[in-house]
């Protein structure tokens, strides 16, 4: 791994390349306020962010990431048109992989525009593209917004379709959801007696924890209305998994989704929000049709996303994280902006990593 001065080297040629395309410099606070990350996506955060107390402040986090924060900062000033670059550590804890950094360097670019989303997006991706063509990186595109899309499209209640959002960034708990609510997974057994129970809170004995009765009761009645309800038909399911499924060349994956939107138009806005986006990239330049595409791609990166995700990895070095990761977060900028919204894309590029493999070109 190259030394610090190097990166920071490194990292000021990349940011200076984003000035170039119009983005203006920013600095955000290392210290960032753990409250606002923990509002915007729960306790699991704490499992890659590393947090601290303040006595006047609070729960404080070392920075897990640019975007957020850069988010605030231009919200605050209002919603208008602005594009920006930063550098600097960014901190996550690597529990599950002790030679995986758990500090290192971040150089982003950022868009906030209101015309055009397929052309920002379009810039960013390019923008990367030009950047890291000398690495023969592989590229990767997704997008987030067609899932979630078919999560709203499901003929089944509002509470589940929000169990299924909000658990889109989690492989597995998504897996396990449509699993439950289509009937395919048993009910377990203490839940079963649980709701079978005529008062199950007159045997719960003393409460422990936060939760306070009516809480407890609240979340009991929340159960036996999920219980009450059919099971997600199973072509739904299906149709779920072949979206899932889509993978290969932009191209072939976006007549396999045209042909999907037919029997679930939910996703149709988003299929063709995909192809005026391939169409914008194609105009840069780039082999839009060839890009690899894949529905689930981007489901374990930062949950901010919620369109067109991309990233660049090293072929042939799976012991390195990606280069390069991005994407659009349009309704972060509602979570954030206090009544006030802005379409936004970006993305990250670790300068470590550049110069390492750099060097061994």
């Amino acid at each position: 791994m190259p030394d610090r001065a190097a990166i920071l080297a490194e990292a000021a040629r990349l940011r200076g390349q984003f000035e170039a395309a119009g983005a203006l410099p920013v600095e955000t606070a290392v210290l960032q306020p753990a409250g606002t990350l923990l509002d915007l996506y729960g306790e699991d955060i704490r499992a890659r962010a590393y947090i601290t107390s303040d006595a006047l402040r609070g729960e404080q986090m070392l920075r897990p990431d640019f975007t957020v924060p850069v988010v605030q900062m231009h919200m605050a000033h209002g919603a208008e048109p602005a594009r920006y670059t930063y550098a600097g550590e960014v901190f996550r804890r690597q529990e599950d992989d002790a030679d995986r950094a758990n500090e290192y360097i971040q150089v982003g670019f950022e868009i906030f525009a209101r015309d055009d989303a397929a052309r920002s997006d379009a810039e960013v991706f390019s923008t990367f593209h030009a950047l890291l063509a000398p690495l023969g990186l592989q590229p990767a595109t997704g997008d987030i917004g067609i899932l979630m899309a078919a999560v709203d499209g499901l003929e089944t209640s509002e509470r589940r379709k929000a169990a299924l959002r909000r658990h889109i960034w989690r492989p597995r708990r998504f897996r396990a959801l449509i699993e439950r609510f289509s009937g395919r997974a048993p009910v377990p057994a203490s839940r079963a007696e649980l709701l079978a129970a005529k008062d199950p809170m007159a045997a719960a004995g003393p409460m422990i924890g936060l939760r306070g009765p009516e809480e407890v009761a609240a979340r009991i009645a929340a159960l036996r209305e999920d219980a009450a309800m059919p099971p997600l038909s199973e072509n739904d399911v299906a149709l779920i998994e072949a979206l899932l499924a889509v993978r290969g060349a932009s191209e072939d994956a976006l007549e396999q989704l045209r042909d999907i939107a037919v029997d679930l138009p939910a996703i149709a806005p988003a299929v063709t929000r995909f192809a005026a986006r391939l169409e914008a990239i194609g105009a840069q330049g780039i082999d839009a049709a060839a890009l690899p595409f894949e529905a689930s791609y981007g489901r374990t990166q930062m949950e901010y996303y919620d369109g067109f995700v991309f990233g660049f990895t090293a072929p042939g070095r799976p012991d390195l994280p990606p280069v390069a990761t991005g994407g659009r977060y349009d309704a972060l900028t509602r979570q954030l902006g206090a009544g006030r919204e802005i379409p936004a894309v970006g993305g990250v590029i670790r300068p470590g990593l550049t110069l390492e493999l750099g060097a061994a070109t």
